[in-house]
């Protein structure tokens, strides 16, 4: 592992850091690179439908705002590029694969800002950045709630995720601080979050099996 690469993206400096744009070069590969590259190191096809539920909801935020949609969702789908093979070095690791692609140092920045306080001090700067870190672990709550379903994530509602969220044994490694502060930093209502959250995972439920 390339160390100074890594220690110059986690510690580089931010100023003017403030949208999406001051950071953002023009990307050298496709979604079907990054699916590829997230498929490499990750077989499990329950963090395959993660990252795509990510990529699903980072997409929504991003046309919410009036950004990149795509590159949002690749930001989201590749957020867990590590994960499956390095769960130990989680973020830490995927500066390393990130380059295979060759994804630059914005991009790495905005992946591995979601394990903030959790496995690096890299903190979420952008909005965007932001906003992944709080939908992260909110789409698994919301994975756990529709697998309790029937009808799956057909007619989901805030107030059924919410139930759910209050009760703290249920999907109990989902962290609830984490998503109350991520919805604190974006400035947007806990409802209005969960809200988008499903709207996002619902386009593609079908290729989640939800």
């Amino acid at each position: 592992m390339d160390y100074r690469l890594l220690h110059n993206i986690l510690h580089r400096s931010t100023t003017g850091a403030t949208d999406i744009n001051h950071r953002r070069k023009k990307m050298d590969f496709t979604r079907e690179d990054a699916l590829a590259l997230l498929k490499k190191y990750n077989e499990s096809e329950s963090l395959v439908h993660h990252a795509l539920s990510v990529e699903a909801v980072m997409r929504e935020f991003a046309a919410l705002k009036g950004e990149d949609v795509e590159y949002w969702g690749l930001v989201g789908l590749l957020h867990d590029v590590d994960y499956g093979t390095y769960p130990d070095q989680h973020c830490k690791k995927a500066p390393e694969l990130l380059k295979e692609i060759g994804a630059d140092d914005a991009f790495i920045h905005a992946v591995v800002s979601h394990g903030w306080g959790i496995c690096v001090d890299v903190e979420p700067e952008l909005y965007m950045e932001k906003v992944l870190y709080t939908v992260d672990e909110l789409t698994g709550l919301v994975t756990a709630t529709a697998l309790m379903r029937p009808e799956r994530m057909n007619g989901i509602s805030v107030k059924s995720v919410k139930k759910k969220w209050n009760s703290p044994s249920f999907a109990a490694g989902v962290n609830r601080e984490v998503i109350a502060k991520g919805a604190e930093m974006i400035g947007m209502d806990l409802t209005q979050v969960i809200q988008h959250t499903i709207d996002g995972m619902a386009k593609i439920a079908s290729q989640l099996s939800l």
